[in-house]
């Protein structure tokens, strides 16, 4: 994360650097769906059936519980007098409510002892709910936005499902075919945490990228911020409650918790206002922060043991 940012402030600010711009934009666009395709695969190398994916309770609980948080604020924002800065906070919020699942979370999910396959199967899910009440319902919020509600939902599913599908076609098409690379990939499973971290390093550059080029003020996008921290921490919290009723603690919270912040800052800017892009930019920090500190308590307590 630190490293993003150092390298955000250098390509910016350092005039030497300014014709390198371009290379920054080919790693966010090009790089970083290539590393989450490669991240995704080394874990579906480890599905041995189908049947590991199939939908559980908990799964349903917990899209009812984005579905409910994203009618509640849109309720807020259609009939009570809500303007100015507090409408784009409740907008920020929304988007962080129902932002689906971070396709990368399965690797997180796998390093903390959960069920990355369950984790890959709510993925879906979310990113389906996402796909259909989003158009459904932003536009209501600002009518300004300009997508038909078909070309929407194929907007938001061919900017996750291509990175989800593949990546599971090729494990299976592998562990048929070819078990000795499937084998060889199975041994590789840990690269796919170092790959995240690069990953990490591009999409914490643009998290800074668009809290810089934000066009409110400083004591606005802390407010901002700090409501993305309340939003990200009840969603890991309740997530792991849920998750653990059904014995599956680690990832029901991953699964809640850990969002796709890319794709919700490109919904924030393509339905609602731009400003509100803050409360997901800020909710990549806070997120993998909570990782960061989740990863070193287990590595503590397996020290420990």
């Amino acid at each position: 994360m630190l490293t993003g940012i150092l390298g955000y402030i250098l390509f910016a600010e350092v005039s030497w650097l300014a014709p390198a711009k371009p290379c920054v934009r080919i790693m966010s666009d090009y790089l970083t769906p290539w590393l989450i395709s490669a991240q995704l695969l080394l874990t579906f190398c480890k599905v041995e059936r189908l049947r590991e994916l199939r939908p559980t309770v908990w799964h349903v609980w917990l899209l009812l519980f984005q579905l409910l948080m994203l009618l509640i604020v849109v309720t807020i924002l259609l009939y009570l007098p809500v303007s100015g800065t507090w409408r784009i906070v409740l907008e920020g919020v929304m988007v962080c409510f129902i932002c689906p699942t971070a396709t990368a979370a399965a690797v997180i999910t796998g390093k903390l002892g959960g069920n990355a396959s369950t984790l890959t199967t709510y993925t879906m899910l979310s990113n389906v709910l996402a796909a259909v009440v989003v158009p459904l319902f932003f536009p209501l919020v600002e009518p300004h936005a300009g997508l038909s509600f078909g070309a929407a939902c194929f907007r938001i599913l061919s900017k996750v499902f291509p990175l989800l599908m593949c990546p599971f076609l090729l494990a299976w098409l592998l562990r048929h075919v070819w078990s000795a690379a499937n084998q060889w990939l199975v041994g590789l499973y840990d690269a796919a945490f170092y790959m995240w971290a690069m990953s990490l390093m591009i999409v914490t550059g643009q998290t800074v990228r668009s809290l810089v080029n934000s066009e409110i003020s400083v004591v606005i996008e802390v407010g901002i911020a700090l409501v993305a921290l309340l939003a990200c921490g009840i969603q890991f919290g309740l997530g792991k409650h849920v998750g653990g009723r059904y014995d599956d603690r680690i990832t029901g919270g991953q699964a809640l918790g850990q969002k796709n912040t890319v794709l919700a800052i490109w919904m924030t800017y393509t339905y609602l206002n731009p400003a509100a892009s803050v409360a997901p930019g800020s909710y990549v920090i806070w997120q993998n922060l909570f990782n960061s500190w989740q990863l070193w308590q287990k590595r503590r307590k397996e020290s420990q043991a």
